[in-house]
């Protein structure tokens, strides 16, 4: 996991001053460091029969779908509002300064599939969040939630409370 740690750009300042942002688009042009994630995930969720894998628009949509398919699951985007193109549920939720919207097909997930969150960086738990309600309520069984950054000091898992967490990174 340090090699991976090692991977990752911190930027300061960004996207505003006080702020360090932990860059995965290093980790991501590195062959060896990438599929060390995916295998990692994929090793740790391959018997967990799982139907379908959730990614949150940007950034997971490069890890769910390759983790997705190496164990045999089926991947649903969750996007910004007004990109996905049949009928959708909706969830606007709260920022540190505002609130965000997002969306999901409502037949992505049926009625008692188990279904996997997996993004890039769990920070203070929001979106996570939001996530998980969208697939209850549309009838899925959330088995889990897995990133590869957790920042541990904005205590975003308190916001997951219930939901097993497998995060590959901790700051």
């Amino acid at each position: 996991m340090e090699r991976l740690k090692s991977l990752i750009r911190e930027v300061p300042d960004f996207p505003k001053k006080g702020i360090l942002f932990y860059d995965i688009t290093t980790l991501l042009k590195d062959a060896e460091g990438f599929r060390h994630v995916i295998d990692g995930f994929s090793e740790i969720f391959k018997n967990q029969e799982i139907h379908q894998i959730v990614g949150v628009e940007a950034r997971g949509f490069i890890f769910a779908p390759a983790v997705a398919y190496a164990i045999g699951a089926g991947f649903v985007p969750v996007r910004k509002p007004k990109k996905l193109p049949a009928a959708t549920e909706r969830i606007t939720y709260d920022l540190e300064y505002g609130t965000d919207t997002l969306e999901i097909h409502r037949d992505g997930i049926t009625p008692g599939q188990r279904v996997l969150l997996l993004d890039d960086v769990l920070a203070t738990g929001g979106t996570a969040a939001a996530v998980v309600k969208l697939i209850q309520k549309l009838g899925g069984q959330v088995v889990g939630a897995a990133f590869v950054v957790e920042l541990d000091f904005l205590k975003g898992r308190q916001k997951l409370e219930g939901i097993d967490i497998t995060s590959l990174l901790h700051y």
